[in-house]
């Protein structure tokens, strides 16, 4: 779950020979991490997330809650499976744990998202709504002007009587293609493609770049990091404070029902 700690340890701790033994492993250059082998002492790692070996052997630990932080490529698909054989987010993290994607970005779209094996997580940040907001920035043929992006922005239905749900937009950079950045709170399937494509200014590129305090700019396009303890307890707080919220709209309710 983020942290990090020192290989012998990691070693000794899954029961495969003494802390001192697997001091000498590593100094033999019998240990891999992550495909690489290490022979530093102070190599460090994290057992939740990290291939460790031992003589071409993975080094297996407990199960554990795991939670990721992807930066998708577009032409992979936010699934744990699929017919067609395309490449999965969850082909792209390589830990022992089977995760699953919280929500979900489509097929061409690339940007962050959340991988877990913590059920309860995944309510918790799919619920957030305004409280972890998803931004985005997108990429539209020609410009919308002012009364378009106002009716974008407050909601709208589409022709085959889907409701979008409002979203917060401001331009980036205006051009014969241009930059915004869009705000969702709950948005639907594929609910930026199919607004701007309703008002005639189809999406040329789309990238997610922040789920709630997430934003993280330095994690390269492919890659992933594990969250910190820090970051999971903050959207553990955020659950405790929906399930608050919710308590207290649901005795206001009896409470009208009764009078």
């Amino acid at each position: 779950m983020g942290s990090q700690v020192r290989l012998q340890k990691i070693i000794a701790g899954a029961g495969i020979v003494s802390r001192r033994k697997a001091e000498t492993l590593i100094r033999e250059g019998r240990v891999t991490l992550n495909g690489r082998i290490v022979t530093e002492m102070g190599a460090k790692a994290d057992p939740s997330c990290d291939h460790i070996k031992v003589d071409g052997k993975l080094v297996r630990h407990s199960s554990d809650k795991v939670y990721v932080l992807l930066n998708k490529p577009r032409k992979v698909i936010c699934s744990v499976a699929d017919p067609e054989g395309r490449v999965k987010v969850t082909d792209l993290v390589r830990v022992r744990e089977k995760l699953h994607p919280v929500g979900r970005l489509d097929y061409h779209t690339e940007g962050l998202i959340l991988l877990t094996n913590d059920g309860e997580f995944t309510r918790i940040v799919s619920q957030a709504g305004e409280q972890a907001p998803k931004v985005y920035h997108v990429k539209v043929r020609g410009t919308p002007d002012e009364t378009t992006l106002n009716r974008l922005r407050v909601g709208t239905r589409l022709r085959d009587g889907t409701e979008l749900a409002r979203s917060r937009i401001r331009l980036l950079r205006e051009g014969d293609n241009s930059w915004y950045e869009v705000v969702l709170t709950q948005g639907k399937n594929q609910q930026i493609r199919k607004m701007f494509e309703a008002a005639g200014h189809p999406v040329l590129k789309l990238r997610r770049i922040a789920i709630g305090f997430l934003r993280d700019g330095r994690l390269p396009v492919g890659q992933y990091r594990c969250l910190t303890k820090r970051e999971v307890a903050r959207f553990l707080r955020l659950g405790r404070s929906l399930h608050g919220e919710a308590e207290k709209t649901k005795v206001h309710k009896q409470r009208l029902a009764a009078s």
